[in-house]
């Protein structure tokens, strides 16, 4: 009850705040139609493929970390957080219901530029594939919930967020198969891109497009995920801080 306690509160403020719910939910569009404009330029021999659902994959990973990150050191700015641990809330109950608060936009997200990206590049996949790789997005999208909620506790204002980026948004497009096979790489820079939740999306899927690359499978990849997730709501509450 205390966790669907605090999920209300983030729907309804979700529901209020249109500004978040529309930038959450129209910038991936925006970046999923530019992102076509860029592979119209490449020659045909480069495979759309093999790069534009792991792409989508990123776009979710990184919007919603940088969003729900934000919106958590606002809330502790302004003491809201504090007024939930004063009314009883436990901290694993605020990190849970924040997650579940958001599991529906979540849903409308994936499920809104996965079609986009279909649409915009006339890829023809079976339903199982289509259904693997939204399922995918989602559970990403849900670690990317956890990551912000967890580093944003290092931060004390939302200016403070912006250090985080470089190291949970760009160095990952390097380091997790975005942009390079990981096994070309020395084997440092291919054991920090496993560090990254993204590594996990992208091979997931690439396993769900090609099942014959070596990229983990769907289901491994999914665990993956799942374990994630699991470990930072573990931790979250370690270093979950209600006010400066």
């Amino acid at each position: 009850m205390r966790i669907l306690i605090v999920a209300r509160r983030v729907v309804q403020q979700l529901r209020h705040d249109k500004r978040f719910l529309g930038f959450t939910i129209v910038v991936p569009l925006i970046i999923a139609y530019f992102l076509k404009l860029f592979f119209d330029t490449l020659p045909p021999v480069v495979s759309r493929e093999a790069f534009v659902i792991p792409f989508t994959s990123y776009i979710v990973y990184f919007l919603t970390f940088i969003l729900s990150a934000l919106l958590l050191v606002q809330e502790r700015t302004q003491g809201t957080l504090n007024r939930m641990l004063i009314n009883g809330l436990r901290r694993t109950d605020i990190i849970v219901g924040y997650v579940v608060g958001y599991l529906g936009l979540a849903i409308i997200q994936a499920a809104f530029v996965l079609l986009e990206v279909l649409l915009l590049f006339k890829l023809d996949y079976s339903f199982s594939v289509i259904l693997a790789m939204g399922a995918g997005l989602f559970v990403l999208a849900v670690v990317s919930v956890l990551l912000g909620i967890f580093l944003s506790t290092f931060a004390r204002r939302e200016a403070q967020v912006i250090p985080f980026i470089p190291i949970v948004v760009v160095i990952p497009a390097f380091l997790s198969g975005l942009l390079a096979d990981p096994s070309l790489l020395p084997r440092w820079a291919e054991w920090i891109g496993k560090i990254f939740p993204i590594h996990y999306g992208i091979n997931l899927a690439k396993s769900a497009i090609a099942p014959g690359l070596d990229s983990g499978g769907v289901w491994p990849n999914l665990g993956y995920l799942t374990i994630y997730a699991v470990v930072l709501v573990i931790i979250g509450p370690l270093t979950f801080r209600e006010r400066e």
